[in-house]
């Protein structure tokens, strides 16, 4: 995934400024594609150049807002459609997890305890999230409920299997 498909697919439901994307990418894509201000503001100014989205209004200080073009909604879809999702992906978790031989039995049990308390952090910040978006029936909120559950479990399932793995280390 490229923060140019993220920004292709928020500018899909409707126009909006860079300022608007950034909110949304804080409420919605940040456990999964998380964003700066300036790595969006920079994109859009590409995406723009070719020609894949446009601006449709400008207002004060050169708040500017975007609108997907027909060309930027055929290479979202293209994406969806045409391109493999990349499968294989890099955990800093996991590889520290490979080498916790290396600590003592209680230093490789409290960093898994540290994951524990991390997925519910996790958990409960998605509930939060849940509890204060506006929900409608519109495609984002729809697919939006659908990705929030998915990290919802997954914090869940990291949970329960650091407590497990805990478990394992003599």
């Amino acid at each position: 995934m490229s923060l140019r498909h993220a920004l292709l697919g928020l500018l899909s439901e409707r126009p909006a400024s860079g300022y608007d994307l950034l909110k949304l990418f804080e409420t919605s894509l940040a456990t999964a594609w998380p964003a700066t201000q300036s790595q969006i503001y920079t994109e859009l100014t590409k995406l723009a150049g070719t020609g894949l989205i446009k601006v449709t209004a400008e207002g004060p200080r050169g708040r500017k807002e975007y609108a997907l073009t027909d060309e930027g909604l055929a290479e979202l879809r293209h994406w969806l459609t045409e391109t493999t999702p990349q499968r294989n992906t890099r955990s800093d978790i996991l590889l520290r997890v490979f080498f916790l031989g290396v600590l003592t039995p209680e230093q490789a049990r409290g960093y898994l305890t540290e994951l524990v308390e991390l997925s519910d952090e996790g958990y409960q910040s998605l509930r939060r999230l849940e509890e204060s978006v506006d929900w409608d029936a519109g495609s984002l909120s729809v697919y939006g409920r659908i990705s929030l559950e998915y990290g919802l479990r997954f914090n869940a399932m990291r949970r329960e299997w650091a407590e497990w793995a805990a478990g394992q280390i003599t």
